[in-house]
């Protein structure tokens, strides 16, 4: 059993998804893409527990906030009336634009156990795996091709009842609202059959070893039909157990104070003798209560487990999960952030293991010990646009980048970008390098013309050589990153070449990165920098007191240490007129280019009324 499709309407930040999963994935994208809203939508549709959250969605769950139905009156549409209209619950109709926004989130289940198939008959659909379309050709033979297999799809609505001032929301099986005038539930006892188990990285770790209905104690005793008849004998043992019954500790004398001074007002019936218990003494409180301990090292000395380190807690979390994983045997694993305060051989280990307990495993992760253990097929990039269109790519690598280098090269080369949003493709090393080091020198110097590269959210790859510039900026660009390139003095066809694969070209007219540093500095940073550098013996023994001739002494080392920071180190203790004007240009480019400051409404112009291309998309 595996999700093979998933479609998202009006959630968080989510205007529209529509994503294919493959058996085992991993969602990667940069922070607010919108993976954790991917797995969340997942959850409340097949989570059995998730539902039981009232209300099962807010204000904050709706696109833009947005969950009233708009006024009849209608203006002008502008861009963002536009998106307003496509934030409701259809696009249609007038009178189905000015109904109030809904949540809609189908799931389609594919690769169903005998068992899930008897269970869902009356709902089964036939998917074409191929295609991913639904197969209603009107020839039940067809169902026989290999490429068409059963499935199921589930449906969660989330809305706003004006008449009860409250959300609702509710699970049914998706061809029920189309085929039939009353739609049918999708129970928990349904979902329980479908075993999507979520991790939600720290969070779950709080009350997983407690009793409180849902946590993952308490759905492993359901799972192995546990029914712990303990509750009178533990409210009874309470009950009779006063504390701080003992006189010399004082409070039993404060507490006959006010007993007394209580009954001068109120007769015995309305209330006497207050003394104190453990608890409230319910069920749902010992639930709450009562909670595992963990012993820790070699002593007896045991701690509550939610005391015990983060990742002792997540391991511990993991753990639990193997066993539902293991008693249920067909699930689907999500997991959030695998690698949160766990060493990158854990990390590994998480994957390997969910991996193989698992029918289908979905991650989310920042990490590239756990990015390396997927493959490309199982790598699913998400990019959302400013509407709110949630958009998945494939990694597909140029002709130039074999896999084999893909796979060497991942950590220190590939998985950085792969993670952000924006990315600055360098020439070399030195470039690589030194970029980020100056536009953080010049935003320490002058912030309000300069930005961090990392502050823009630019991560700067090194090519390793010109020529793989276009080929690496391609690869981002068609996974929906904002590419920019950064080399030296190019030919008229390869400075084509690159300008067709990124938004902005920066390129001066040296030779080499060094030679422009060089060039375009002043004496007194050279002089400065040569006094405070450990020199290599062999550049002293040429060099006895390099600060007498520093352009040479300084190449030479810039020559030595190429690739190993020395052009680096030396823009970093430079002062903003020390710098290359190239280089403050660039700096300044990329901040206006990447954070361009807000514009006055009045200077808009009239074009600025036409709508956007991915919004005048969706309207066809």
């Amino acid at each position: 059993m595996r999700i093979s499709k998933i479609s998202i309407q009006n959630f968080r930040g989510i205007l529209l998804a529509t994503l294919t999963l493959p058996d085992h994935a991993v969602l990667i994208g940069d922070n607010n893409t919108g993976k954790s809203s991917v797995l969340e939508a997942i959850d409340l549709v097949l989570g059995p527990d998730r539902l039981n959250r009232r209300p099962p969605v807010d204000e904050h769950d709706f696109f833009l906030g947005k969950y009233l139905a708009k006024p009849a009156a209608k203006s002008e549409p502008g861009a963002s009336s536009i998106v307003d209209s496509l934030a409701q619950a259809d696009v249609g109709s007038p009178d189905e634009v000015e109904s109030a926004p809904r949540i809609v989130i189908e799931v389609t289940i594919s690769d169903l156990s005998e068992e899930q198939q008897a269970r869902f008959g009356d709902y089964i659909e036939w998917l074409n795996i191929t295609s991913g379309l639904l197969y209603d050709v009107p020839d039940p033979a067809g169902v026989d091709a290999a490429a068409i297999v059963a499935a199921l799809r589930v449906t969660f609505i989330g809305q706003y009842d004006q008449d009860e001032d409250d959300f609702g929301g509710n699970t049914y099986f998706s061809r029920s609202l189309t085929e039939s005038d009353t739609p049918q539930p999708f129970t928990k006892k349904d979902k329980q059959k479908c075993g999507f188990l979520y991790l939600r990285s720290l969070r779950t770790g709080s009350r997983a070893l407690s009793l409180e209905h849902g946590s993952l104690l308490d759905i492993i005793l359901r799972l192995k039909e546990i029914r712990p008849q303990m509750w009178e004998d533990t409210i009874s043992g309470l009950s009779s157990f006063n504390v701080a019954n003992d006189p010399e500790l004082g409070i039993s004398g404060v507490l006959e104070t006010i007993n007394r001074s209580l009954k001068k007002y109120v007769p015995r019936e309305w209330g006497v003798k207050p003394h104190l218990k453990v608890s409230t003494l319910t069920r749902e409180n010992l639930r709450k209560v009562i909670t595992a301990f963990i012993a820790t090292g070699d002593g007896d000395h045991a701690a509550p487990f939610f005391r015990q380190g983060t990742g002792t807690i997540n391991m511990l979390v993991l753990a639990m999960l193997s066993q539902i994983a293991e008693d249920k045997q067909n699930v689907i694993f999500a997991m959030e952030e695998a690698e949160t305060a766990i060493p990158p051989y854990a990390q590994k280990r998480i994957v390997h293991e969910l991996r193989k307990l698992s029918s289908q495993s979905i991650f989310t992760s920042h990490s590239p010990y756990v990015l390396e253990e997927f493959s490309l097929a199982e790598t699913v990039i998400l990019s959302r646009s400013s509407t709110g269109q949630l958009t998945q790519a494939s990694i597909v690598l140029p002709d130039s980048v074999k896999h084999k280098r893909y796979r060497q090269e991942f950590r220190t080369r590939f998985c950085e970008g792969l993670l952000s949003r924006r990315v600055l493709i360098a020439e070399g090393a030195t470039e690589a390098a030194s970029f980020p080091v100056v536009a953080r020198r010049l935003a320490e110097l002058n912030p309000d013309k300069y930005d961090s590269l990392e502050a823009l959210g630019i991560c700067t790859i090194d090519a390793g050589t010109e020529t793989q510039i276009a080929d690496l900026a391609g690869l981002y660009r068609s996974l929906g990153k904002r590419t920019f390139g950064a080399c030296d003095k190019q030919s008229i066809t390869s400075k084509a070449a690159i300008e067709a694969q990124v938004e902005h070209l920066f390129m001066h007219d040296e030779k080499g990165f060094e030679g422009l540093v060089l060039k375009n500095t002043t004496q007194a940073a050279l002089e400065r920098f040569a006094d405070v550098l450990s020199w290599p013996p062999h550049l002293l023994v040429k060099y006895p007191n390099p600060k007498t001739k520093a352009i040479a002494a300084i190449g030479e080392y810039f020559a030595w240490s190429k690739g190993n920071w020395g052009v680096a180190d030396f823009l970093a203790q430079c002062s903003e007129a020390e710098i290359p004007q190239w280089l403050r240009e660039s700096c300044a480019k990329l901040k206006a280019l990447c954070d361009p400051p807000p514009v006055a409404a009045e200077d808009l112009p009239t074009t600025a009324k036409k709508l956007p291309d991915d919004v005048a998309a969706l309207l066809g």
